[in-house]
């Protein structure tokens, strides 16, 4: 992959985690009851927190990737 395709994918991708602080997911657990013989699914939540620090990053190397090839062009 080109210098600037993946800088270009960094910026992108730094941009989304600067827009979305957290993402959820769900799963499924099959639970038995007290008894034993009652059963039912449980979903449960697991969100994981994205630190800010990881999308300046991104931005950052995908800016200084895309300028990089920028300026080898132009010499």
């Amino acid at each position: 992959m080109r210098p600037s395709a993946s800088g270009l994918v960094l910026l992108v991708l730094g941009v989304l985690i600067l827009s979305v602080h957290s993402v959820t997911y769900f799963t499924t657990e099959h639970v038995a009851g007290p008894l034993g013989f009652f059963a039912w699914d449980v979903s449960r939540p697991h969100t994981i927190f994205i630190n800010p620090i990881a999308g300046i990053a991104a931005l950052a190397t995908g800016l200084a990737l895309v300028l990089m090839t920028r300026r080898s062009r132009l010499t």
